[in-house]
């Protein structure tokens, strides 16, 4: 999908990070809307409104993204864990996972006693492929999770072939892809059921949250009692468990925050859209450059700016962030292999099979970094990091 078809006037009033001298890597951009609605929830979220928000915030998520279901957690790893055990996945399963991904993708899985397995991932979206997931699948694959990385969408067609193929479950992990769309349908209605992540950092933020979206009932009344310690609604004993259960449920003002940020959803991405469009203007004369390609089926919502560095420039990630950074210039890696983590060393043989056979996660790690994509940037730190980070990449 072409990058301009997305970038309507969304944002005449820029946002803007008063007293701040620093290029900042990531945050939110809030409103008088989100204020207030806060302070709705604040002043007459109690008693009979003690849910009234969180009810708003999960139905009309559960819209937004063509679901049945919506249940809002306090982060998304919480999510993903009440996901993973509500689908039974156990000791002795195996969920495969790709190897550019933040680690909350796999570490739910140790949670429930199964086994992660490091798949590795496309040399063009950056994501999981029917190829690289095929390749992993055993006679104790249970399911996969698919990363929409950075907000890039890979082929779920394709992913979902594989998986009915082999009797598995797929999930999308949509942590980093509100606003993004494949094929004409949202992130996040791929799957048999998606997790997102609304963190501080994230294009749509409750400060700290998450939410699963799904289209089965049985699955999704097993979690609505998984996320209250157990608890069947409605139980007149009120508190009589069956099971044990966590304890994972977003409070109302955080919800209230959520709903706000919905509501301006258009106006995040098509910003974030265009921050990404800056960069490429201003960098677009740098030799061996290779950002996060957007499929001809794919609305990509960029929630961070990624390039990839070819060798031949001569620098690495981490002294290149470190150079920047220096210059009041905030970036980040690119997710390193899972399968090069310590956490992970319990896993040896995972490990050793990953570190073989992915390499074109191995290939791009050390090379790739998240450009400033804070939504607070005008377009002229944008430009001025472009500069910056030019001036370093063509000495």
């Amino acid at each position: 999908m072409p990058l301009d078809t997305f970038l309507p006037e969304l944002y005449a009033e820029t946002p803007s990070l008063a007293g701040s001298n620093r290029v900042a890597v990531a945050g939110p951009w809030i409103t008088e809307a989100e204020v207030a609605a806060v302070t709705d929830a604040v002043t007459s979220g109690w008693y009979g409104n003690a849910t009234s928000h969180i009810v708003a915030f999960e139905e009309a998520f559960a819209q937004h993204t063509q679901r049945r279901f919506a249940l809002s957690t306090p982060s998304c790893t919480a999510a993903l864990h009440l996901l993973l055990a509500g689908l039974g996945i156990g000791k002795g399963d195996e969920v495969i996972v790709p190897e550019l991904t933040w680690i909350a993708t796999a570490s739910p899985i140790t949670y429930v006693g199964a086994t992660p397995v490091f798949s590795d991932v496309d040399s063009v979206d950056w994501c999981l492929s029917a190829d690289t997931l095929e390749a992993c699948i055993t006679p104790n694959t249970k399911a996969a999770i698919v990363v929409d990385l950075y907000g890039n969408m890979p082929n779920y067609h394709q992913l979902q072939a594989v998986a009915d193929k082999h009797g598995i479950v797929l999930i999308e992990d949509a942590a980093q892809s509100i606003g993004a769309m494949y094929n004409d349908k949202p992130a996040g209605a791929y799957g048999q059921a998606a997790v997102f992540s609304f963190h501080g950092a994230k294009t749509l933020t409750t400060g700290e949250g998450g939410m699963l979206v799904l289209d089965d009932e049985d699955l999704y009344n097993r979690c609505v009692i998984l996320r209250d310690h157990g608890r069947i609604p409605g139980e007149p004993r009120l508190f009589w468990q069956n099971d044990v259960g966590f304890k994972y449920k977003l409070s109302n003002i955080q919800a209230a925050l959520g709903l706000a940020q919905l509501q301006r959803l258009p106006s995040l991405v098509s910003r974030k859209r265009a921050l990404f469009n800056l960069y490429q203007q201003h960098l677009g004369h740098v030799e061996g450059l290779t950002w996060s390609n957007e499929g001809d089926k794919v609305c990509h919502s960029h929630w961070m700016s990624t390039v990839f560095l070819d060798a031949a420039l001569g620098w690495e990630k981490i002294p290149l962030m470190e150079t920047l950074r220096d210059r009041n210039i905030d970036v980040r890696p690119v997710f390193y292999p899972l399968s090069q983590l310590p956490a992970f060393s319990g896993y040896a043989t995972q490990m050793q099979q990953a570190k073989a056979r992915n390499t074109t996660a191995y290939h791009l790690s050390p090379y790739g970094i998240n450009l400033p994509s804070a939504l607070c940037l005008e377009d002229k730190q944008i430009i001025d990091a472009s500069e910056a980070l030019a001036g370093l990449l063509l000495k």
